[in-house]
């Protein structure tokens, strides 16, 4: 059994203009019919509850016994300001739980960025509020940080070794916030019933999207690796595909634009730009394409939606097909290969 019939997807395509360091927005095609659920599904779910992150587990106020109580000096109560303290992102360098130390006289604004870390601990977010305290405020406070991943309850992180009046916290350790896939259809040759994925991913800005999204990839693989119990029949039939697969896009990228059926404004930015074959075309990003002069968005919403047709896509490596020898020298864009 091979996978020879069974149509893989070609490339993932990242929104280079969106993407930030807690945004990122991904795009893989074509998929089988019902593989877009399947694989969105899958890595939502391991995305949510298995990248490991940073959170506050535990923290010892001085003079203070229990959260349901109130600090002398401090405008927050006790459950305020540990709701605060939880909403710290970390970034840890260690696989060990760390004590921070803090110590703050009013009056003033306690911060994040006020508490005393090393170099296995960095806070993400020091202007996030912990408390204020007026003149006669002083808040003196030992925090527990440590890794993990996904919800863990207040229980689960408590310690037999953990002082009195130590209150033993809640914490989310996941760095990612919000998850969102959507399918869309998918053209291959002449069909459109193929699955195209798009996922949303946002994360605290600990982790960048693109990373956690091949991180739970990863996770995924490793798990279905077990499943694999049989050795693996003979490729030959497979490598044909691949093999006609790429030079159908190494003679693809050899036609000229002007084949492409553009608007005047676009085939005249493409010409000005010495953007000659489709090889010169798919080596630049989208962003690269709107600093060409007069090149707007919706010339790029046209291209693209051209080159997503031709499967094919800004952005892609050209190299592993300047040296695929093609049968024919021509091919045109109303070819039934596409």
């Amino acid at each position: 059994m091979n996978a020879k019939n069974f149509q893989m997807p070609r490339f993932v395509q990242i929104d280079e203009e969106s993407l930030s360091d807690d945004y990122g927005l991904f795009s893989v095609q074509p998929l089988e019919r019902g593989f877009g659920a399947t694989i969105g599904n899958a890595l939502r779910r391991v995305l949510l509850s298995s990248i490991e992150g940073a959170a506050v587990k535990a923290v010892k106020i001085e003079g203070i016994q229990h959260e349901f109580t109130v600090i002398e000096g401090v405008v927050e109560d006790v459950t305020e300001v540990v709701l605060n303290l939880k909403e710290i992102c970390l970034r840890m360098h260690t696989d060990a739980d760390k004590l921070l130390y803090v110590k703050k006289e009013g009056p003033g604004e306690l911060k994040a960025g006020d508490l005393q870390v090393d170099a296995d601990v960095e806070v993400m977010n020091p202007d996030l509020h912990i408390a204020t305290l007026d003149k006669d405020g002083v808040l003196d406070m030992e925090v527990t940080v440590g890794k993990g991943r996904g919800y863990v309850l207040a229980e689960a992180n408590k310690q037999a070794d953990q002082p009195m009046g130590t209150i033993v916290l809640d914490a989310a350790f996941s760095p990612i916030r919000k998850v969102h896939y959507e399918i869309d259809n998918a053209r291959v040759g002449q069909q459109t019933d193929y699955d195209k994925l798009s996922l949303a991913v946002w994360t605290n800005s600990v982790v960048r999207p693109d990373d956690a999204v091949a991180h739970a990839a990863r996770i995924l693989k490793n798990n279905l690796e077990l499943f694999i119990n049989f050795e693996e029949e003979p490729e030959e039939e497979l490598e044909e595909v691949v093999d006609e697969e790429t030079r159908r896009i190494a003679t693809l990228l050899k036609m000229p634009v002007d084949e492409l059926e553009l608007s005047v404004r676009s085939a005249n930015c493409l010409k000005a730009a010495n953007i000659i074959t489709l090889e010169d075309l798919v080596q630049k990003t989208e962003n690269e394409m709107l600093k060409f002069r007069n090149f707007g968005r919706k010339s790029l919403n046209e291209l693209t939606a051209i080159l997503e047709n031709l499967g094919i896509a800004f952005g892609i490596d050209v190299s592993k097909y300047q040296d695929v020898a093609s049968k024919s020298d021509h091919i045109s864009i109303l070819d039934d290969d596409f």
